[in-house]
């Protein structure tokens, strides 16, 4: 073997190397599961020279695919949310175990592009890499270029071992996600026991010197005594009364538990227009992408204000909600064809509006309002999926 053909396996070992050290440095740097699977789609792209990427995650409860993180995607499906939502031709292969190794990695047509002619970029084939971990799958990485070139053996044996390593960042955010969880529960639960200890306790105190005030009144006793003691009732009761709003406060994001933001909010849309002569239209993009428990418990309360506000003030008779999840952010729209009014001119009793702007930036995002008097109201959320860490 000669000298240079050394030189050039010792050059390409070495940029194999280089590779993945920044890659896996990208994986190691990032606890957002999001962040890491963008950063590495980048990486990924720009060491192979490559167009676009993204990548499909399945969820851990159903099973059903998601979008979970994207790196320029043409216009045709990055400005039209639903075009990634489904089944494709790759992920059917995948769920039919097609994909089992670095071999099986090839360039197949992108059956999600398939028709369209405008804003593909030119893209019409991408490579899949399968994801697993301990033999389970987990997802799959897709690439494109627009001059789709053949990959080297060196380089799908690469974009595999990469998949290796998005592979392991996948579970560990997840093992880290249920521990997150799992301590959130315990701590709801210690909260649940000391907000019935407490209340229990306070309301025996309570009952005891009510019961002693009665006592007092029935013994004909002197109106002083029995005064001081429904007053010392009354001071247990607002002390009471603060622990538990304290507690309550606490507990919050417990109305979720156990529901994803798309399951939770159909009950609360159903709850808050009974008995209203409202037709209701629900949409939800992305209902499988899991979403940071602070973000689903943020919106959930701006959807529960933004809906209330249509029910007591809008008189629609047409509301639509619509949720949309993407890899870099979530946006939920509440609309009406009520009467409207003027956003210079915040009507008396419409205070909840500036409730809702705060929500919104405590979240990271931005609130959008437009409304005319006699044409509806449109308000729009959005959080980028990074503040809900």
């Amino acid at each position: 073997m000669s000298q240079a053909s050394d030189t050039e396996k010792l050059r390409q070992r070495n940029r194999e190397l280089s590779i993945l050290n920044v890659i896996a440095q990208a994986l190691n740097r990032e606890i957002n599961l999001a962040a890491a699977l963008s950063t590495t789609l980048a990486q990924v792209a720009e060491l192979f020279d490559l167009r676009t990427g993204w990548i499909w995650l399945l969820n851990e409860e159903t099973g059903a695919p998601y979008l979970a993180a994207s790196h320029k995607l043409p216009p045709a499906l990055a400005n039209a949310p639903t075009r990634m939502e489904g089944s494709c031709y790759c992920l059917d292969t995948y769920a039919e175990g097609d994909m089992d190794g670095a071999a099986n990695v090839s360039v197949i047509t992108c059956t999600r592009l398939k028709g369209l002619v405008d804003d593909t970029d030119g893209l019409r084939y991408h490579s899949s890499v399968p994801l697993y971990a301990h033999g389970k799958r987990l997802g799959i990485l897709n690439v494109a270029s627009a001059d789709w070139r053949e990959l080297s053996p060196d380089d799908l044996r690469l974009l595999y071992t990469i998949g290796d390593l998005l592979s392991i960042a996948v579970e560990r955010a997840r093992l880290f996600a249920r521990s997150t969880r799992y301590g959130a529960s315990e701590e709801r639960n210690r909260l649940a026991r000391e907000i019935h200890d407490t209340l229990a306790q306070g309301l025996s105190a309570i009952t005891l010197q009510l019961e002693t005030a009665d006592a007092l009144i029935e013994a004909g006793a002197d109106p002083a005594r029995a005064r001081r003691t429904v007053q010392q009732a009354l001071t247990l009761t607002r002390a009471n009364l603060e622990e538990a709003r304290r507690s309550v406060l606490d507990l919050r994001a417990a109305l979720l538990e156990g529901r994803t933001l798309a399951e939770a909010l159909p009950d609360l849309i159903a709850s808050l227009t009974a008995g209203h002569d409202l037709t209701v239209h629900w949409q939800v993009v992305g209902a499988d992408r899991p979403l940071p428990p602070r973000l689903e418990a943020g919106l959930y309360r701006i959807a529960q204000e933004a809906i209330s506000n249509v029910v007591q003030h809008a008189q629609a008779e047409n509301l639509t909600v619509t949720l949309t999840g993407t890899p870099d952010r979530v946006s939920l729209v509440v609309d009406d064809d009520g009467q409207g009014f003027d956003p210079t001119q915040v009507p008396k009793g419409r205070f909840g509006l500036i409730g809702l702007n705060e929500r919104a930036h405590l979240l990271g995002g931005t609130l959008a309002l437009s409304s005319q008097p006699n044409m509806g109201t449109r308000i729009e959320v959005t959080v980028p999926m990074e503040s809900g860490g």
